[in-house]
């Protein structure tokens, strides 16, 4: 087996699909892989209304995805650097089909969170490796376009994941069912298509040791990294917000009981994300990690006005505004990075930056679970706003004092 991984390819297999529809197939899978990850957010108060399970529970089963998908990028993120990014593709969504299997037979919330950690391992899996291939398949008149699908195809999948699953859940007899059937066909065509996909990474010894959980960091983007480190952590916080605590919020501060409420709210504030980054493209990276990350500031400012006067046109003002900020910030942060750093070091990069990502989300997600029984679900979230809103001034110090 080691030798097997080890072993440098000696032979070039003759690709099934041009590079053009590779890139327009991978970047479909990244969507789906995150559309997935997004839908049980409007689900899980219908799973709580069905099983009757403690509201923190709710915030468990958002936060062991993102652990699971941490330790899965950790542990495999650099791992197509050295066997090609093809294989690692094919067994992402291959396990992510298994998940999706799970949450359809899935009789009780033990097996929903099963799924959600088998989910994360996929998620994981495909994070570096599908972006790291979107950016190496992108025809070369394209390769900007490459750039902005690793920022745009994750938040837009999340958005377009929650509305999907939110409209069912207000409108189907079993929404549930229905979503996960949907999603478990998508899987198994996108694992499909994944096999006649041209590799674009050439494989290289050390397989192996690319396994032991460690963060490779390219050297020449270090300090810039690090700087962007407040901004990654208050941006995947701002979407724990409106993907994990909304749901929860709207039925305990504003009495709001409809799933779809908790879609749409997700839906705007990834879908600002999405537009925010997509329509951006001409602005310095520094430009847009700026203004991007004082959105979020204002966003979270906004998001405890909502709470402390009960005012749902501030949370959709929240989620507008932070939403766009998170957009603009990880474009600005991907733009700047992914340029100075060679393709078999991109896989790597990405695991660091999805790695704070995921930790700060899933973390928060968590702790802000075990605080509701303690002081409730308002102080809660405005003590978690006021956590987030020093995070982003930290990260538009940060941003500012690296354009000095």
């Amino acid at each position: 087996m080691t030798a097997l991984l080890d072993r440098p390819a000696t032979t070039a297999r003759r690709p099934l699909l041009s590079r053009g529809v590779g890139f327009a197939g991978i970047s479909a899978a990244m969507v789906a892989i995150l559309v997935a990850a997004g839908a049980p957010t409007p689900l899980l108060p219908v799973y709580q209304h069905e099983w009757g399970f403690a509201p923190w529970v709710l915030t468990l089963a958002f936060g062991i995805y993102a652990f699971s998908l941490l330790v899965s990028i950790l542990v495999i993120g650099s791992l197509s650097d050295h066997v090609g990014r093809r294989p690692l593709m094919i067994a992402a969504l291959g396990i992510d089909l298994v998940a999706m299997l799970m949450f359809l037979f899935a009789p009780s919330i033990g097996w929903v969170i099963a799924a959600r950690i088998v989910q994360g391992v996929a998620t994981g899996a495909a994070s570096s490796a599908l972006s790291a291939a979107v950016v190496e398949l992108a025809p070369e008149r394209f390769k900007k376009l490459g750039a902005q699908m690793t920022s745009m195809a994750p938040l837009g999948g999340l958005a377009i994941g929650a509305l999907f699953s939110g409209v069912l859940a207000e409108f189907s007899s079993n929404a549930a069912f229905d979503v996960w059937l949907v999603l478990a066909v998508v899987m198994a065509a996108g694992t499909l298509f994944a096999t006649f996909t041209p590799e674009t990474a050439t494989r290289k010894p050390g397989a192996i040791a690319s396994l032991n959980p460690r963060l490779k960091l390219p050297v020449q983007v270090r300090r810039l990294y690090w700087t962007t480190v407040p901004s990654i952590v208050g941006g995947f916080m701002t979407m724990t917000a409106f993907m994990g605590l909304v749901p929860a919020l709207l039925v305990a501060v504003f009495a709001v009981k409809s799933p779809i409420v908790g879609s749409l709210l997700a839906f705007v504030a990834l879908g600002a994300s999405t537009v925010a980054s997509a329509f951006t493209s001409r602005y310095r990276p520094p430009t847009l990690r700026t203004a991007g990350t004082g959105a979020m500031v204002v966003g979270a400012v906004l998001f405890i006005g909502s709470i402390g006067a009960t005012s749902l046109p501030l949370l959709w003002a929240a989620a507008i505004v932070g939403g766009a900020g998170i957009g603009a910030s990880f474009a600005g942060t991907t733009r700047g990075l992914v340029p100075e750093v060679a393709p078999h070091e991109r896989a790597g990069l990405f695991t660091a930056i999805f790695f704070v990502g995921y930790l700060a989300m899933g973390s928060a997600a968590i702790v802000a679970g075990l605080f509701v029984g303690v002081v409730g679900a308002a102080s809660m979230a405005i003590g978690y706003g006021v956590v987030l809103a020093v995070i982003t001034l930290a990260g538009l110090a940060a941003t500012r004092f690296s354009r000095a």
